[in-house]
């Protein structure tokens, strides 16, 4: 996906749109707790404004179903305030996503400026394609059609240059993301660095990896990790699993599992997958487990089947020590999913173990993506954040990034 970036334009004077991913957690007192997105949203906010363009900036927050007088906890207000604080310079910010309110507000804006519009998910059309999809033809009706043209006409006209900052979102077509872009001129449509660099670390170990290439998935679910795992095998090295869809793995050789979560009806598909990987997959040899999910119960490692009045909870020490013997070599290591439980003490000894050990081998010169949502929070948890080379700030876009999907708002920005 060789596109054009926001380096590219001239944005001096000009009103330059910024879709961004600004989906941070806000504590009951409406505090941003996690900003970790607005700093990784940055670099291409300060690179517009030093270079004196007007940015006007919008994003979505949760999934709102109200209106903002109703809904204040999906409000970006509060982002708007963390933001300024760390750019160090006034944020303004507009309750609206649309209307004469917003018209005023990018007219007040001078050179080096910025304004950040309410949540857009606050208008019915934003992701009007998702809501289309529950629609007996999967056709837009004319009113979600009207939706969605009101919004885009309605975005498009606010900006006249287009930046996709906003990787979390881009396996999506929602409106702000593949609508909007089509409507400004070619040449004004590009990406951020935030996407830039996403597209960089993710494409670069599918493409071009430096070897050993070693995947590590973990979740619960193998169904939510089937594609990943077919386009993984034509790749990689090595596909290390962890998280509950051991246990679906683990029944499908006919192991018992006891009461660990395990999907009985895609059994079949598991045994598929298995038959077919030529090796390249690893499955945990032991597990820690518990009569229940619950911080400080007893637990046992169970080493390749789990009793009846058990569930699994985590890794092994043996697993940890023979899946530590495949990271040490590798030299690019994509993780996505959480090895156990990490969430709750003491299954979080597997998860955090591999955040280690893949710090560790960073540090030996490979090169690291963790891909996004729960592996992200632990290697955050774990204090390791500062030594691999990408987190990314997209769960599930990792993952169809991962798993081959084309993007359609990257798809629709102006080739470098």
């Amino acid at each position: 996906m060789a596109k054009k970036s926001v380096r590219d334009l001239n944005v001096r004077g000009r009103r330059v749109f910024i879709r961004a991913d600004l989906n941070v957690p806000l504590d009951k007192q409406l505090n941003v707790t996690d900003d970790r997105r607005i700093r990784m949203f940055l670099p291409t906010l300060e690179h517009v404004l030093k270079q004196g363009g007007r940015a006007i900036v919008t994003s979505h927050l949760g999934r709102p179903t109200g209106n903002p007088a109703e809904d204040a906890k999906f409000s970006l207000k509060p982002v708007a305030e963390r933001m300024s604080q760390l750019l160090g310079r006034p944020v303004a910010f507009v309750p609206k996503v649309l209307g004469p309110e917003v018209d005023a507000a990018v007219a007040k804006l001078a050179d080096g400026q910025v304004l950040l519009l309410e949540n857009v998910r606050f208008h019915k059309g934003e992701d009007i394609i998702d809501k289309a999809k529950k629609n007996p033809d999967k056709q837009l009706t004319p009113a979600q059609d009207a939706l969605r043209l009101e919004l885009a006409q309605g975005l498009a006209k606010l900006g006249e240059m287009y930046v996709n900052d906003a990787f979390g979102t881009c396996h999506r077509k929602h409106v702000s993301m593949y609508d909007v872009p089509k409507l400004l001129p070619k040449g004004t449509r590009v990406m951020g660095f935030l996407v830039e660099k996403e597209l960089k670390y993710l494409g670069d170990a599918l493409q071009s990896p430096k070897r050993p290439f070693v995947a590590v998935l973990g979740g619960a679910k193998v169904s939510d990790k089937i594609g990943v795992i077919e386009n993984l095998l034509q790749r990689v090295d090595h596909i290390l699993i962890g998280g509950a869809m051991t246990f679906t793995f683990w029944a499908a050789q006919g192991k018992s599992v006891g009461k660990s979560l395990c999907e009985r009806d895609k059994l079949d598909m598991a045994r598929n997958l298995l038959a077919k990987t030529g090796g390249k997959l690893h499955l945990p040899v032991d597990a820690v487990c518990a009569a229940e999910l619950k911080e400080g119960v007893a637990t046992t490692v169970c080493a390749g089947e789990v009793p009846a009045d058990l569930m699994g909870l985590d890794v092994g020490p043996k697993t940890i020590e023979a899946f530590g013997q495949l990271i040490q070599p590798a030299r690019t290591i994509v993780w996505n999913g959480p090895l156990g439980a990490f969430e709750t003490k003491p299954f979080e000894i597997g998860t955090f173990a591999m955040a280690k050990m893949i710090a560790d081998a960073t540090a030996r010169g490979a090169v690291s993506v963790i891909g996004g949502g729960d592996s992200a929070a632990a290697v955050e948890q774990a204090g390791l954040a500062a030594r691999v080379t990408h987190i990314s700030t997209g769960g599930g876009a990792s993952l169809e990034f991962l798993e081959g999907k084309s993007f359609g708002p990257i798809e629709v920005l102006d080739d470098a």
